[in-house]
């Protein structure tokens, strides 16, 4: 079986969003910057987010991810060409989405989403992506295996979190690389 991997990119000071958000920045003022290693102009993060990917089954994300992105994703959802599945965590499905996506939207809870993660992945990972209260459920729930953090040079001085615990979690370094646009972390969760 595979693991279960909470990834986000993350400013130096600790925000997966800065403030400021809106319909047209998402991510707030300034960002987007938390993605530009994950653009081609940048071969060496284009070439972590491939292997990621290919070592992929499934993906959970949130439902205002998937509102804020689906107008970029369409129906390939956020791996685009490799259009692999996207579990999106949500209280009521939207009334539409687009045809042939690759989007189940589960109403039942993370640990359902989890459950139809694992049996469409087929032994490959499962990424908790996009949406730190998402990754927060799954952490608090012991349910994540390692933590990705794509630790990208900029500090936005507020906006939102990676994590919100209320608890001491224990970590072990996985892996750690440094690429231009980023210095990308892995940690394995004590259990």
């Amino acid at each position: 079986m595979g693991k279960v991997v909470f990834d986000m990119s993350m400013s130096l000071d600790g925000y997966v969003m800065a403030t400021g958000a809106t319909p047209d920045e998402p991510l707030g003022k300034g960002g987007d910057r938390l993605h530009e290693w994950a653009m081609e102009a940048d071969a060496a993060g284009r070439e972590l987010l491939d292997a990621s990917v290919a070592n992929a089954g499934a993906f959970i994300g949130g439902r205002r991810t998937y509102d804020d992105s689906i107008r970029w994703w369409g129906a390939d959802g956020p791996t685009g060409a490799a259009r692999l599945p996207l579990f999106v965590v949500t209280h009521q499905a939207p009334e539409e989405s687009p045809d042939n996506g690759v989007y189940t939207f589960v109403t039942d809870g993370i640990e359902s989403a989890l459950r139809q993660a694992r049996e469409t992945a087929g032994g490959k990972d499962v990424y908790v992506m996009g949406g730190p209260d998402v990754g927060s459920q799954f952490v608090k729930a012991g349910l994540v295996d390692e933590i990705g953090v794509h630790l990208v040079p900029v500090v936005f001085g507020g906006g939102v979190r990676l994590l919100d615990l209320d608890a001491h979690l224990q970590l072990e370094v996985a892996q750690v690389i440094d690429t231009p646009q980023a210095t990308h972390l892995r940690y394995r969760v004590v259990k």
